[in-house]
């Protein structure tokens, strides 16, 4: 199991700068972005697709500090009812499946999109409850949607041999396991989980028994080391579902944390062990987003939890089961 980083916390940081501080603090993997919210600063896509020689020095610069690349991000809304909007989502997905299968990476993470509660509408509209009926509606209409669009794009990947790695995120269409669980059984096997348990825990959800839940379905195909506290002083007057703005840290009622600040060094000991029981032992890649301290302390106080938390080696026979 390797640690890997999602780098635009380093974005002001030369693709070898960025790499050579990763190997130093013991980072195996990085997640670059390639377009969407992640930017594309270490590794714009167009300059790599389709140029061998690009390609070639890119390796080159990944051997020389033993690192290699988890997947490519591209994290986007492809189902916006904006037609411009969506066509540079899609654009940048299918140009990130090409680039990954010429890399020979194996995966793509992003979003899975939100449409509008109708074809009429022009705004991405998030359902989250089913009444009144109209909002039942609506969501059957988005998820029509997203089937059409997301078949075709599983496809397309499958035609690359790529993974489609979607993180469960608010304001998307899938954002818990269930929604997860849906798009890939209408798809294909290409479609899964960027598993990011941040977005899991102030839903309330298990994070351990999300991994069982997917893993028995083999939809985990990344993985996020990121955490969530949940600052119950706030969340029992107003609950969850906060629209105060992320740097009005006081006030919120849940904020990204540094892994081991929202949960501690046992449960991510049991996320890691929970992992390996359902056949993942791929990268966990670290995604910096906690405004109460620097990307750079932020990262090495992950890694370094991180560190004492992976597994290295691969288990051995179960001699005392004899």
């Amino acid at each position: 199991m390797d640690i890997g980083v999602h780098t635009p916390p380093l974005a002001d940081e030369s693709l070898e700068g960025a790499l050579a501080y990763l190997a130093e603090i013991g980072v195996d993997a990085i997640e670059p972005g390639v377009g969407g919210y992640p930017g594309e600063d270490h590794l714009p896509r167009r300059e790599y697709l389709d140029d061998e020689d690009a390609q070639a020095e890119l390796e080159a610069v990944l051997d020389e500090h033993d690192i290699h690349i988890s997947a490519l991000a591209t994290h986007n809304n492809p189902l916006h009812p904006d037609d411009g909007r969506a066509e540079e989502a899609d654009t940048e997905l299918r140009e990130a499946i090409r680039l990954a299968d010429q890399l020979e990476v194996d995966v793509v993470t992003c979003f899975s999109g939100l449409p509008a509660g109708g074809p009429e509408d022009d705004v991405p509209n998030w359902i989250t409850a089913p009444w009144p009926s109209e909002h039942a509606d609506a969501h059957e209409y988005q998820w029509e949607v997203a089937v059409d669009y997301w078949s075709d794009l599983a496809a397309f990947a499958d035609d690359h041999g790529v993974d489609l790695a979607i993180e469960m995120h608010p304001n998307m269409l899938v954002y818990e396991p269930h929604g997860m669980a849906r798009l890939r059984e209408a798809t294909n096997e290409r479609v899964g989980a960027n598993f990011d348990p941040s977005h899991l825990y102030w839903q309330g959800i298990s994070i351990t028994d999300a991994i069982r839940f997917l893993g028995e379905r083999d939809a985990i195909h990344h993985v996020h080391a990121k955490d969530t506290k949940v600052y119950e002083e706030q969340a029992r007057e107003k609950g969850v579902l906060d629209t105060t703005a992320y740097d009005d840290e006081p006030n919120r009622s849940w904020l990204f944390r540094s892994v081991g600040y929202g949960h501690g060094e046992s449960h991510w000991k049991d996320v890691v062990s929970t992992l390996r029981m359902v056949g993942y032992d791929g990268t966990l890649s670290i995604e910096h987003e906690d405004s109460l301290t620097s990307g750079r302390e932020g990262l090495e106080k992950a890694v370094e939890l991180l560190d004492r938390a992976v597994f290295r080696t691969q288990p051995g026979e179960a001699y005392w089961a004899e």
